[in-house]
């Protein structure tokens, strides 16, 4: 089932960050919700490698792989043993790949909802973030699989984890078929997984539909709409609360993009000084 829920005020902000699983086995607020969000309200759910290599994902993500691992292995042997390692590695620097981004941080999820590369489409359309609860999902793996997660007493895989189950392609989209798939942590190659908080679905070849598979499969998955009148003031908010480029993405990189959205003009100031916003080509920034 998923839950849909309208984000129109700060207040509900709160409640979405608040709203935590307490874990009454150990008695401790150790939630198992994990985040994703989209800076626009109409995508769906799916993966880097579906979006660009479309029908074809199936045929040409073995290529895809290869070619990374090839050119890439000079500066991690490691790639070579592990598919994991190359999706992992390869989706941290923008390899289309099946992985699906999540975080275990709301604000973190707030963040990439409330941010865009064109800072005059802010407040031009909703966003979304999404929540799965992973206990959810993780009741339709296979057998196995849970017994491992058992076993390590976790609720996610790790690459060595996940190798000792299955280390190719094909069988992991065997046991999964297109009712389940595996959450993975991936390692701390960098700070900027460190400070995202990161965690990654594998998506299996069945599963054609991830909203579909949520909607059916799960009980506990909510799917958070911030309204485009309110986007401004979340994005002021998690500035105030140091959840920001600099924070998420150390460098100078990170630092650049957060000073530019800090000092920028809304349209609306430029029209009450008596500009035409147009004349500072304001129309020509991309999406």
């Amino acid at each position: 089932m998923i839950k849909t829920v309208e984000i129109d005020s700060i207040k509900k902000v709160m409640e979405l960050i608040e709203d935590q699983k307490f874990n009454d086995e150990i008695h401790r607020m150790r939630s198992t919700y994990f985040y994703r969000g989209l800076p626009d309200a109409g995508y769906k759910l799916t993966t880097s490698l579906r979006m660009n290599c479309k029908h074809l994902y199936g045929e040409l993500e073995p290529a895809v792989l290869r070619a990374f691992t090839k050119y890439a292995s000079i500066e991690d042997p490691e790639l070579n043993n592990s598919v994991w390692r190359q999706m992992i590695i390869g989706q941290h620097h923008g390899l289309p790949t099946r992985l699906m981004d999540w975080t275990r941080s709301p604000l973190t999820a707030l963040h990439f909802a409330s941010n865009e590369n064109n800072f005059d489409k802010m407040d031009k359309r909703d966003s979304v973030v999404w929540r799965i609860d992973i206990s959810d999902v993780n009741r339709n793996l296979p057998d196995r699989y849970l017994e491992v997660l058992k076993k390590n007493h976790a609720f996610v895989f790790s690459v060595d984890s996940l190798s000792e189950l299955v280390d190719n392609l094909p069988s992991y989209d065997t046991d999964m078929g297109g009712n389940a798939f595996v959450c993975i942590e991936p390692p701390s190659v960098d700070q900027r997984i460190i400070n995202q908080y990161s965690f990654f679905s594998i998506i299996p070849n069945g599963m054609k539909d991830i909203e579909a598979f949520l909607a059916d499969r799960t009980a506990n998955t909510v799917k958070y709409i911030i309204k485009k009148e309110i986007r401004w003031d979340v994005r002021d908010l998690l500035d105030q609360l140091n959840i920001n480029e600099r924070i998420l993405y150390p460098g100078l990189d990170g630092l650049s993009k957060s000073l530019a959205r800090h000092y920028f003009v809304k349209r609306s100031l430029v029209l009450e000084a008596g500009y035409d916003p147009d004349d500072f080509g304001g129309h020509n920034r991309p999406d």
